[in-house]
Order: structure tokens, then C-alpha cells, then sequence
């Protein structure tokens, strides 16, 4: 689809990617998701705003993947309701069901209007992301004025068919989410998901911050993808401010962006063999992850790169020691991923567990939006390292990793042939890292500036669009998790299969609750 096209004045923004704004009424809103939808585009994100203390009322924004890059529209809107979406993009649903449970703004006319995020944080009259929320009155959990946390479950009824819930409190380390199966013996006939039992106030809180503070924050919002949401946060700010890093530090980005790739890669296949009864792989792929992040450490101060990347550059360079330190690394890296490959490929028990497991066809990943690695794995050729090429990935002829089986096993080969190509990117990298400063100097942002970043993360796409207030303040931002596109076809991965299987079709997926429960 080209920008001409679409009947709309758009705007280019500076930055990286390509981009384009522009401000819609309430049919040009539909009739541009409409023209994306048929032409094969997808939805990426949509979120609202709250401007009625300048006198413009509320907004409701989308991102649109087109042929030519990003499509960014505004409608700005008279009252409290918009065209909902779902019925063109299935992924919409949870996203409109947000918008209003955070902001107050509803889809006027769609058919799922259940509560995704609300529970009993907030009063019946409370919109925390509204600019009139006293962000410190803290709401009674009981009372007539709070919602009661009554979430209608769609119910599945027949002979034999019985319930078994999960979570929200999950053994281990791990963030909350409910899992509702309904099932027939051991097969899986239904799951319904609940997240959002631990919003962190994240977007509210960008807004009580400066551009330059608010880089620390973009950094913590999903903690295993701090690189992907940290560059995105910088490419942003630097769309909003006119500025383009310097070439090295935009190398350096590249460099940090595939060893987190690589790390979470091989942390998922540990888990994956160890989901499938093979305990050996967990210990394997630990020790390689765990060396990782100690090479992460030394040579960046962080094991997970936190603020490491900040607007107009880095704030870690490396030097001959590190660049060395590295190349060893991903020598013998590449080496022990190989033969562990083999071993995951040859061990009659794993590929039993894996083949056939938690399959999403191709024609259900495209119709419902399935993205990243996952999507990847389900036929769908979608990775912005090759198809939007930022600096230094341009240069590169970047290998996507695809397969159409859209099962366990295809999901864990998407990982296998990502880390080999992170480890050749690594490679290409250092071999023609620049030379020259690695940041540059940010200006303040002008007011009511609007900026957009859009990165690969290991996950999928990250998306962080920005708006500018006075005094370079932040005055809404919204981070999108590409989780918000997949959870919903975990719920279909999951049909036919067994019980016991629900863990390791978990993790294949290995989806975000940080980052959908901001």
C-alpha cells in the first residue's frame, strides 16, 4: 500500500524509521484501518490520550504497519467514544478494552466490553490515566464505590466437561496472570486469560518526568527486553528533537540489541528442554546465558545493559579488550549452540513433546496478527531488521528466520537459527564498528512534539510513541509489548493439546506480562 493511497495529510517524522502522522476524523479512522486490513497491513498498537486540559478533549491513536513503513493516525474525539477496530483487527479487542479501562474512552459499538486491566484498583468514577487522577489517593478495595471484581469467564458446558484454574499467584518467581481451562479428561477444549493484577502505574508515571529521567524508566518497563524498549525510548525522543546519533553509537545499539536477543534465546531453549522433561538442556543453556551476562557486566555495567542506551547515543563505549573479550565469546558460543542443536534435534523424547505441540497455522497467525519469533514461526516473514533496516543493520542482509509448522518445535528452531544469525551480526558488528563519539547532545524538545520508536526486540516489535510538554517534559507516552498481539493466539495454541502441555506451549511463546501490564 502506498501513503497517497490513504486520503489523509501525513506527515514524515524525523528518525531512524519511516514513519508518517497524521490527524483523522472519526470516518477517515475506520476508512484508513479499513484500507491496511485489505491490502494486508497490520495493527501495532492503539492507546489513548487525555488533552482536556489544553480544551481538545480525549484522542484515540493507531499504528499501522503499510507497505511503506509506519502509519501513525489521531482522531481526535468529540465526547468519549470511537469506531472501534476488533472486527478488522482481532488484536484491537484487549487493546479498545484498555483504552477504556485506563483513559475512559470506549469503543462505541464493540461487542466485548469486559474489564482487561481494572480488577479493583480503582473506583468506578477513577481513570488513572486521565490528567485530573490524584496519582496519591489510593482507592478502598471495598465499598460501594468500587467495581466488583465479578469477570464474566465465557463458560464451556457438556458431559464431562470440567474447570481448572491457574493463577493468578503462580509457584516460582513469575509475574501474575489467570488461566481458566475448560476441559474434557486432559484435553484442553477452552483457555481464557486475566492479566493486568499488578498494574505498575508506568505510563503515569513518564508523565511526571523529564525526556533525560525518563530513559531510565523506558528501560524497566518489560526486564527482558530493556535494550529493545531503552532504543526505542531514544529513538523517540531524538524523533521528537531532530537529532541522529552518531554512526558508532548507533553500531553499539546493534551490538547490544542481538546479545540480548542471543541471551533470552538461549535462556527459552533451556526452559523449553527442561518444560519437555530434558533437565540437562535447562543446565546448558544456563551456564552459556549466565556467562553472557557477566561479559554484559564487565563491559557494560549491567547484566541486563540497563541504561546503557540513552537518547543521542550510549553511555558505555567498548575498547580493544572488550571488542576482543566478545569475538572469543561468540567463537565458542556458536560452537556449543550447534551441538546443543543437535542434541535438542536427535533426542527421540524432546522431539515427541515438541513436533505437533501448540500449533498455529499460518492462516490463523495472519488472521489474528501473531508476531515476532512467534509469528515467525507460523509463516509470517515480518522482522524490521530486514524489512526497515535501521543503521547498521542496512548494511547487512539480515537472514530472517522462518518456518511454517507454527508448533513448539518450529518455535525453538526459529530461536536456534536466530542466535547463529545475532552471533554472525555480532561478528559483523566488530569487525566494522566506527569510530567517533558515541552520543550526541540533545536539545530540549519542542512542546507538543510527537515521536515515534520502533524496534525488533527479541520478542517482536517494541513501539514507543512519545508526546512533548513544556519545559521538555514527557506528556503522555505509551510503550507497546508485541504480547498485546500474542496472548490471544496462546489461547488457541493451546486447543486439543493435553494439560501437562500448557507449560511447555507457555514458554515457547515465552510472552510478557511486564510489558502488557503497564
Amino acid at each position: 500500500m502506498r501513503l497517497e493511497d490513504f486520503k489523509i495529510e501525513l506527515k514524515p517524522l524525523p528518525g531512524a524509521m519511516p514513519v508518517w502522522h497524521g490527524r483523522v476524523d472519526a470516518q477517515q479512522w475506520r476508512a484508513a484501518c479499513q484500507q491496511v486490513r485489505d491490502k494486508g497491513g497490520r495493527l501495532l498498537a492503539l492507546w489513548g490520550a487525555d488533552n482536556n486540559d489544553r480544551g481538545q478533549g480525549y484522542a484515540v491513536h493507531a499504528a499501522l504497519t503499510v507497505q511503506s513503513g509506519l502509519l501513525a493516525i489521531t482522531l481526535p474525539l468529540h465526547g468519549e467514544d470511537f469506531p472501534g477496530i476488533s472486527d478488522l483487527f482481532p488484536a484491537a479487542n484487549r487493546m479498545q478494552r484498555a483504552a477504556f479501562d485506563l483513559m475512559g474512552i470506549s469503543a462505541a459499538d464493540a461487542s466485548d466490553r469486559r474489564k482487561w486491566l481494572r480488577h479493583t484498583a480503582w473506583r468506578t468514577d477513577e481513570f488513572p490515566l486521565r490528567k485530573d487522577f490524584d496519582t496519591g489517593h489510593r482507592s478502598p478495595v471495598t465499598g460501594h464505590a468500587v467495581e466488583a471484581d465479578d469477570y464474566p469467564f465465557v463458560r464451556v458446558e457438556g458431559e464431562g466437561v470440567h474447570e481448572i484454574p491457574v493463577g493468578p499467584v503462580h509457584a516460582g518467581t513469575i509475574e501474575p496472570g489467570h488461566f481458566r481451562f475448560s476441559i474434557v479428561g486432559e484435553g484442553v477444549l477452552r483457555l481464557e486469560e486475566r492479566l493486568g493484577y499488578k498494574h505498575k502505574g508506568i505510563e503515569k508515571r513518564f508523565e511526571q518526568m523529564d525526556l533525560k529521567q525518563g530513559a531510565r524508566l523506558a528501560g524497566r518497563i518489560s526486564g527482558d527486553s530493556t535494550v529493545a524498549y531503552a532504543w526505542a525510548y531514544a529513538m523517540a525522543v531524538e524523533s521528537a528533537c531532530g537529532v541522529t546519533p552518531p554512526p558508532r553509537a548507533l553500531w553499539l545499539r546493534a551490538l547490544l540489541l542481538e546479545r540480548e536477543r542471543v541471551g533470552q534465546h538461549l535462556w527459552d531453549l533451556g526452559f523449553m528442554g527442561n518444560d519437555a522433561g530434558l533437565a540437562f538442556g535447562l543446565a546448558q543453556f544456563s551456564c552459556l546465558r549466565e556467562d553472557m551476562l557477566r561479559t554484559n557486566a564487565a563491559l557494560f555495567g549491567h547484566r541486563y545493559l540497563m541504561d546503557t542506551i540513552v537518547p543521542g547515543g550510549v553511555a558505555r563505549d567498548l575498547d580493544a579488550e572488550g571488542i576482543a573479550r566478545i569475538r572469543a565469546e561468540i567463537s565458542a558460543l556458536g560452537k556449543t549452540v550447534a551441538l546443543l542443536k543437535g542434541i535438542y534435534d536427535e533426542h527421540a523424547g524432546l522431539q515427541d513433546r515438541f513436533i505437533d505441540c501448540g500449533r498455529v497455522k499460518p492462516e490463523l497467525a495472519e488472521r489474528l496478527g501473531l508476531t515476532g519469533l512467534a509469528g515467525r514461526a507460523s509463516g509470517m516473514a515480518w522482522d524490521l531488521r530486514a524489512q526497515f533496516p535501521p543503521v547498521p543493520y542496512d548494511g547487512f542482509e539480515v537472514r530472517m528466520a522462518t518456518h511454517r509448522n507454527g508448533d513448539v518445535a518450529a518455535r525453538a528452531t526459529v530461536r536456534f537459527e536466530e542466535i547463529a544469525e545475532s552471533l554472525r551480526l555480532i561478528g559483523l558488528i566488530l569487525a566494522g564498528l566506527p569510530a567517533g563519539d558515541s552520543a550526541a547532545p540533545v536539545p530540549d524538545a519542542p512542546e507538543n512534539a510527537f515521536g515515534v520508536g520502533w524496534v525488533e526486540g527479541w520478542r517482536g516489535e517494541v513501539l514507543i510513541a512519545l508526546e512533548t510538554g513544556a519545559g521538555n517534559r514527557i506528556r503522555r507516552l505509551h510503550p507497546h509489548d508485541p504480547s498485546w498481539q500474542n496472548w490471544p493466539l496462546l489461547e488457541r495454541a493451546v486447543l486439543g493439546n493435553i494439560v501437562p502441555d500448557f507449560p511447555l506451549i507457555n514458554k515457547s511463546f515465552n510472552l510478557s506480562y511486564s510489558g502488557h501490564d503497564l
